[in-house]
């Protein structure tokens, strides 16, 4: 009880923190997110939130000052993959990074083979995700919720196991990469609309630091 009390406080007191906060940056709400609670924290805020990559990021935060050293090579990284891949939406969250591509990028219309302009946006991914060894690679497929929830769910796995297996084949590392598909239950817009639909319709690479970034990032902070 006494756990489930003090998580319940931590997380109370990061949505007031970050929430009275708007002028903070990514890298310091990741400092204070982590040094509230780390992976506790983050699996209630992701799951509460319905936002998968941001509780998945806050669950692998570390915080302190070592999260700030690793919040700022993750700046860095950001930066380049935005400056690389025109085709991707990059956002910087805590200490992690989320790249995102919509459906229609990698993808031909229901189908979980990469289409052949997919290796093109990939390609330049791939050279920074080489370039940065030290982090892990968590890619998460998405769809809309037309269709039945089984389908929806394999096509998402699919899709996921396409890009990973691409990644692969491309010289990154298996050991960095695992998969995730959540179907149609992770909508971050409405399925009422076709507009919606599209930006359901996605996939997502969620960039964190490996145990040797940690390490690294420990003895860079003095700890």
């Amino acid at each position: 009880m006494r756990s489930i009390q003090k998580t319940l406080t931590s997380i109370a007191a990061v949505a007031i923190i970050l929430g009275g906060c708007k002028s903070m940056n990514k890298t310091t709400k990741g400092a204070i997110i982590g040094t509230a609670g780390g992976g506790a924290v983050g699996a209630v805020i992701g799951k509460a939130a319905g936002n998968t990559a941001l509780g998945a990021i806050i669950g692998a935060t570390v915080g302190g000052v070592t999260g700030a050293v690793i919040g700022k090579k993750m700046d860095k990284q950001a930066k380049e993959i935005e400056n690389k891949v025109p085709g991707a939406k990059v956002e910087r969250v805590g200490e992690g990074i989320v790249v995102e591509f919509s459906d229609k990028i990698l993808f031909a219309f229901n189908s979980s083979d990469l289409s052949s302009g997919a290796s093109t946006n990939l390609n330049k991914l791939v050279e920074v995700l080489k370039a940065y060894p030290d982090t892990d690679i968590e890619i998460q497929g998405h769809t809309d919720s037309k269709g039945s929830d089984e389908y929806n769910q394999t096509l998402s796995e699919k899709r996921a196991s396409s890009v990973a297996a691409f990644l692969r084949n491309k010289g990154v590392a298996s050991g960095r990469i695992r998969i995730k598909g959540f179907g149609e239950t992770a909508p971050v817009a409405t399925n009422d609309t076709e507009d919606g639909r599209s930006q359901n319709r996605r996939v997502d690479f969620l960039i964190t630091a490996n145990e040797k970034m940690k390490a690294d990032a420990k003895k860079e902070a003095g700890q």
